[in-house]
């Protein structure tokens, strides 16, 4: 997928309209200087113009999956209204499910299914990418480096789109309970390594869905989402790709829905890990339920809540994506914290120093540079990290010291008020799970 580069002193408009994308060429549809925000799942019932209208209303850029690309009567529909499609059906799917495939994709899929798709292949102005699987085995990354070579060659200038296991999947352990590994490495970190060496793709894309335990394990996955942020964030920075996230909009068969609040953390949280495309689950049904377009094609209530969500992304996206991010601290974890990662955040102190909450809460805090050096600006993401489970939302003040001419904040609201203090600090209101990037000049 190409990168197009911007100075970040210019905040410009880009007219996402259906006879400008038809002009570009497919590497170029997906403008990945913008914050993306895309959902996984099409359903038939959900493929009229009002539905994909209602799409683009809700903040979302693109879609994956229920997608083929021979369905051009939808795709004529995503182009009208702006609306990218990740498609499937070009080349044969694969997914690692249980891990007891793991290591048998060239077996079953061997490359001359992969010529026969590429050479049937029609492009569309709607396309943005074409889906090649979901949640390989390390087993199968080598194959999946051939396969992306392959397809580079065959459809010249298509992205092409494979997501990764969280790091709950299991792993290699042949110790009589468990003879079967989805990881097919003996770590997660090991696992994202094997796909940074084999798989030429530019980003890391995965799913983490850090609410879909009752009350009494979310604390469990709260803190391995973390480490899962970790891993992935930092083989992003040493490998110069772009992290992909894909958060929870939907909830576990017999749990609730997940709340407003809930949406925004898992967003904001990824943002102080330098995530640059967001693509919730599931827009329709897909898997588990209380999704945004349930079974019958109406809107549930998280319709709503995830309009507001990607309203407030949107609103700080172009603010954000001036910059990259060089570290990620988390500050104000207690040591008995149920939250706290297992893993150390590397290249960087445990706490940065130079901010604090007004009321000890715990943040994440997003260190970024420019994109653009010269215009010697630099920021932090900061995300209120205190109620992920929105029980007992807070406002209070984050307060930093720094050294800066001009110091700036933009929330999901647009601009902050920044506070100067009388020993020099400065503060801005935050909310739990909310989140704000600070700019420094």
């Amino acid at each position: 997928m190409k990168i197009v580069k911007t100075c970040c002193c210019t905040l410009a408009v880009t007219l996402n309209v259906a006879a400008a994308c038809a002009a570009k060429p497919a590497a170029e549809r997906m403008d990945r200087s913008k914050l993306l925000i895309g959902a996984y799942c099409m359903q038939a019932n959900a493929k009229t113009d009002v539905h994909i209208k209602a799409i683009h209303d809700c903040g979302v850029d693109f879609i994956i999956g229920g997608l083929p690309a021979s369905d051009r009567a939808t795709l004529d529909l995503f182009a009208k209204h702006g609306v990218g499609a990740i498609v499937n059906g070009v080349v044969p799917g694969w997914w690692g499910g249980d891990g007891k495939r793991a290591g048998k994709m060239r077996e079953t899929n061997p490359p001359e299914k992969y010529a026969a798709g590429a050479a049937a292949f029609k492009d569309h102005p709607a396309i943005w990418a074409i889906d090649i699987g979901d949640e390989p085995s390390a087993l199968d990354f080598p194959y999946y480096g051939d396969v992306v070579r392959q397809l580079n060659k065959a459809i010249p200038g298509m992205p092409l789109y494979l997501n990764l296991y969280p790091n709950y999947a299991s792993v290699a352990q042949n110790n009589g309970k468990q003879t079967i590994n989805q990881l097919g490495t003996k770590t997660y970190a090991e696992h994202v390594d094997v796909y940074c060496r084999e798989v030429p793709l530019n980003y890391i894309s995965y799913d983490f869905y850090p609410y879909m335990a009752s009350s009494g394990g979310t604390d469990r996955f709260l803190s391995k989402m973390y480490d899962n942020f970790i891993v992935v964030s930092e083989a992003c920075r040493r490998t110069n790709r772009s992290f992909w996230y894909v958060p929870q909009v939907n909830s576990r068969h017999g749990l609730p829905p997940t709340s407003e609040n809930r949406l925004r953390f898992q967003s904001n949280a990824a943002l102080s890990f330098g995530a640059e495309a967001i693509t919730w689950a599931c827009w329709c049904a897909g898997w588990w339920t209380n999704n945004v377009i349930d079974v019958t094609g109406k809107q549930t209530e998280q319709y709503g809540k995830l309009k507001r969500v990607n309203a407030e992304l949107k609103q700080i996206g172009p603010y954000y994506m001036r910059f990259r991010n060089v570290a990620t601290r988390l500050v104000g974890f207690a040591s008995n914290s149920p939250w706290r990662p297992s893993l150390p955040c590397l290249g960087a102190p445990a706490d940065p120093g130079y901010v604090k909450a007004s009321n000890g809460a715990p943040l994440i805090v997003g260190e970024m540079v420019a994109r653009d050096p010269s215009c010697g600006e630099r920021a932090f993401f900061v995300t209120a990290a205190d109620d992920p489970s929105d029980v007992h939302p807070a406002k209070f003040d984050i307060v930093f010291n720094v050294k800066a001419k001009r110091v700036e904040a933009f929330g999901g609201n647009g601009a902050i008020p920044v506070t100067r203090r009388q020993d020099g600090s400065f503060s801005v209101p935050l909310t739990s799970c909310q989140g704000v990037l600070i700019i420094l000049r």
